[in-house]
């Protein structure tokens, strides 16, 4: 390599430094030493945070772009250090959230003897094939001269269209070898593509047509506002033409919950005004969500959705979710702002809109019926003082604990179902959960990459405690960084929604979902609170309800990694407006409500 000439490892890192990068989270490995070496070399620009484990610091870059909007990287090794990334790679992949995976693999002339941590019994070198599902695309180039062209391409595909996560996989010669004099010029190669594509003009028009004509229109809208910064151009549609909005789980927060056009979520632990909403409507403007089974009741008609007779306006970036599990009366490719302002545009061209916005008083007062009779449903959940925690009365105390520009980082669990029916964000990343993988872990660890994308912002996690032994080691990366998160494990002795599944399909044989001791059957975790102090974390342990909001307080003004340790009752399931089908096993009960079946 000559004095002027970049190996692969520097041509990466200086890519990433061009496309303003300013971290990236991995684990060291002995196949990707040369990568660490080469962001030494560059430690003024570009920062590296060590994790202790390689899913952390998948879900770590992964809610920094969900904080911040911007794309950063990862690093591990090969074998397990990169097969341990998977479980982030799929939970980004699934939730459309970019994040370069840099993977590094075993030396070319090794390829196919079976060196160490080698993965070469069908292919050689073959940790592609083990990630190809989950990504959108895995480069692996073998010479040093092929990591240009495979870096500028590998981002080029991972923000563009449907964001997603994208690995490039580097055998660890790759890195050593001269590679390019320089990096490509990010600016040249992709400062310059937009894929903000509008829909077709005539197909804006039949838009605007049917939400003008509706006499029930609802628009549903889900995470694609929120990561494509579309949250004021749909204000601005939903209050022009006073038209509710329900959210999916992944677009709760898109508009303020305390707005009165916000209906709430729509599922199968849904809020009744939302899903009553919904299944009535005669217009339905859907905004970039997936009609996933939880979403829409197992797609059972007439508990979230009864589509037909409703007309569905299918808007996607992705054509392949269109249509996929329900016909369209129009379905339009683009991206959610892009189209929101060409509507926009639109109904500046039309007159006589006032009278059109009167006429959605009728509709509107029926469903502030339907939230009323919601809220006196769950009332009491509010007020209980019972012990262990009512986790309704939890999620409302946690609420009440967080201030406006707080940052809340659910992980998966019953205790997610809980927060997203009773708490209230206000803003897009107010509420932070994957959706669609469901990873335990993601929660506990993507606070930390909360921090890193906010950190004026106070950034606390809701954990349950079978995902927080899962991931424990997130405190020693908490202290090493000096990382002021706040983690509110939801303590419940068991891998609670599971257990409830057993009880509510199974006749109540449970095997293998609470946490206990065997010698005195008494319910068993570890002390959480000293397992944070041990690692110097401060560690509390809250078993009133009356003291949680003021706990969560004190974590967050100690300025310093904070555990709090909740006693919370495991027996008590969220109510909702939906339902949810286990095929062969039955169906669940809407605690509010009935299917419904429209005249």
């Amino acid at each position: 390599m000559s004095g002027n000439t970049l190996n692969g490892a520097q041509v990466i890192v200086d890519y990433l430094i061009q496309e303003k990068v300013p971290q990236v989270f991995g684990l060291c490995g002995h196949g990707n030493i040369q990568f660490i070496d080469a962001l030494y070399e560059r430690s003024a620009d570009i920062k590296t945070i060590s994790t202790h484990h390689e899913s952390v610091a998948g879900f770590m870059a992964d809610v920094y772009y969900r904080v911040s909007g911007k794309v950063t990287a990862t690093f591990t090794s090969c074998g397990p250090g990169s097969a341990q990334l998977p479980i982030a790679l799929a939970t980004a992949y699934l939730d459309s959230v970019p994040f370069l995976a840099v993977t590094g693999n075993v030396p070319t002339s090794q390829f196919n003897r079976g060196a160490f941590q080698e993965m070469y019994r069908q292919n050689q070198a073959d940790f592609p094939s083990t990630v190809r599902g989950i990504c959108k695309r895995v480069f692996q180039p073998t010479r040093g001269e092929m990591v240009p062209l495979a870096v500028r391409q590998a981002w080029k595909t991972m923000v563009t269209g449907r964001p997603g996560p994208v690995v490039l996989d580097v055998p660890y010669d790759v890195f050593m070898e001269s590679a390019a004099e320089e990096a490509p010029d990010a600016k040249a190669w992709n400062g310059n593509i937009s894929s903000r594509c509008g829909a077709d003009p005539e197909s804006v028009v039949k838009a605007v047509d049917m939400l003008l004509g509706a006499e029930r229109p609802v628009i549903f809208v889900g995470q694609a506002i929120r990561h494509g910064g579309a949250a004021g151009e749909l204000l601005q549609l939903a209050e022009r033409l006073q038209i509710p909005v329900a959210a999916s789980m992944s677009g709760l927060g898109a508009i303020d919950t305390l707005h009165p056009l916000s209906l709430g979520m729509v599922a199968r632990g849904g809020h009744y005004q939302a899903n009553h909403a919904t299944r009535q409507a005669d217009v339905l403007l859907s905004l970039g969500a997936r009609f996933d089974d939880r979403t829409s009741s197992s797609w059972i008609p007439g508990y979230s959705f009864t589509i037909p007779p409703t007309r569905l306006i299918h808007v996607d970036i992705d054509p392949d979710e269109i249509g996929r599990n329900y016909p369209v009366a129009l379905g339009l490719m683009a991206d959610i702002r892009t189209f929101l302002r060409q509507v926009l545009a639109e109904l500046d061209r039309r007159k006589d809109l006032t009278k059109k916005a009167e006429a959605r008083k009728k509709w509107l007062a029926q469903i502030e019926g339907y939230r009323k009779e919601w809220d006196k449903l769950v009332a009491p959940g509010f007020t209980d003082d019972t012990q262990p925690i009512n986790p309704q009365r939890a999620a409302f105390e946690i609420q009440r604990g967080l201030p406006d520009d707080a940052i809340l980082v659910s992980d998966i669990g019953v205790h997610h179902n809980w927060l997203l029916g009773y708490c209230k964000p206000r803003r897009p990343d107010s509420m932070i959960g994957c959706m669609a993988f469901g990873s335990m872990g993601f929660g506990v660890a993507g606070v930390l990459g909360a921090k890193f994308a906010a950190p004026d912002r106070p950034c606390v996690s809701v954990c349950g405690d079978g995902a927080f032994f899962m991931q424990a080691n997130v405190l020693g990366t908490a202290v090493e960084y000096n990382l002021p998160c706040v983690w509110v494990v939801w303590n419940n002795y068991a891998y609670a929604s599971i257990r409830g599944l057993q009880r509510g399909y199974m006749g109540g044989r449970e095997l293998a979902t609470d946490f206990h001791d065997p010698i005195t059957g008494q319910r068993y975790n570890p002390d959480f609170a000293a397992m944070a102090r041990s690692c110097g974390v401060d560690g509390v342990r809250i078993d009133r309800a009356a003291d949680l909001a003021e706990a969560i307080r004190r974590g967050i003004a100690a300025n310093r990694p904070y555990l709090i340790d909740v006693d919370i009752a495991a027996d008590i399931n969220p109510a909702g407006a939906g339902i949810w089908e286990l095929p062969g096993l039955g169906q669940s009960k809407p605690a509010i409500g009935t299917r419904y079946e429209p005249v």
